[in-house]
């Protein structure tokens, strides 16, 4: 399909799973796709659990695409119930996104997207949370290392991909992103059927049997790696021109089996200041004096 043709695309990731066959459809339609995994099997290789692999990361992708890129998918992410998931899923994460960020600048329609995961539907650990949207890996990664020595091992996965959720929401509509002309999405898949999934879930009947129950999948379980895939490429493309800040869930049903309407009970309430300049806008379109500007945070509760 011609909407991706010569567009540079930056994955992390790419080793396996959804990664690797996003990789392999975006190049298909025609796509450059600098793929970044821990594998000798990537064009970057480079561990973004550590510090120094971050850097490596982005010095190479520098190096390769040194006019920028077109898109960034953050597919990058681990599930060991550790620290190590910390770093990867959110530190990492977010340490590729911010430093990609000025190659992303160069290209007439940029876009970025990380992958989460629909187990941030139930609730994590508020202070492995708190701790990442602080921007405190330390203290992250000791929470994390005593959720393991608890036996709590299980909600660090699911705490990362909250707070990733979380992170896109209070930045993604501010100037550094949608400010910049730069949409950034998040895309969220059930279970589907990867090697990991088979490792860690699909492989034990009594497991899958759990899982299954605690995040219903109403069109399939597991479902198919590429809806996920094809899901990634659509953020990518061109035309996703007007989409920012979404949590794509991809989980063939499960957050709408397990929210139902629920995010949708209560709609926005605009507080006093907001109710302010909303007025004052009123005054001057009146007057002629109105100039209508994009919002860098949101104002709904200001």
């Amino acid at each position: 399909m011609a909407e991706h043709t010569d567009r540079v695309y930056v994955l992390t990731g790419a080793d396996s799973g959804i990664g690797a066959r996003t990789a392999e459809l975006l190049r298909d339609r025609g796509a450059r796709v600098i793929t970044c995994g821990i594998s000798g099997r990537s064009d970057v290789r480079a561990d973004i659990a550590e510090p120094a692999g971050r850097a490596a990361l982005r010095a190479a992708v520098h190096e390769r695409a040194p006019a920028g890129i077109d898109g960034l998918a953050l597919v990058a992410g681990i599930g060991a119930p550790s620290p190590a998931t910390v770093r990867v899923n959110y530190f990492g994460t977010l340490a590729v996104l911010e430093g990609l960020r000025e190659l992303l600048l160069r290209s007439s329609a940029p876009r970025a997207v990380a992958v989460s995961s629909a187990s941030a539907l139930s609730h994590g650990d508020s202070a492995l949370v708190r701790a990442c949207l602080r921007g405190d890996e330390q203290r992250a990664i000791a929470r994390a290392a005593r959720l393991a020595r608890w036996g709590r091992g299980g909600t660090v996965y699911r705490s990362t991909k909250i707070a990733l959720n979380r992170w896109v929401r209070r930045h993604a509509s501010g100037p550094s992103w949608a400010g910049s002309g730069v949409p950034l999405n998040v895309v969220a898949p059930g279970v589907v059927d990867t090697a990991s999934a088979r490792a860690s879930i699909l492989g034990d009947p009594v497991r899958t049997a759990v899982v299954a129950e605690a995040l219903p999948q109403p069109l399939g379980f597991p479902g198919p790696v590429e809806a996920v895939a094809e899901a990634i490429a659509w953020t990518l493309n061109p035309a996703n021109a007007f989409t920012v800040g979404q949590i794509v869930h991809v989980d063939g049903g499960a957050d709408a089996a397990l929210r139902g309407d629920g995010p949708y009970r209560d709609g926005v309430r605009y507080g006093p200041a907001a109710l302010v300049r909303m007025a004052r806008a009123a005054v001057a379109a009146r007057t002629g004096r109105a100039t209508v500007t994009p919002t860098a945070t949101p104002t709904a509760s200001r």
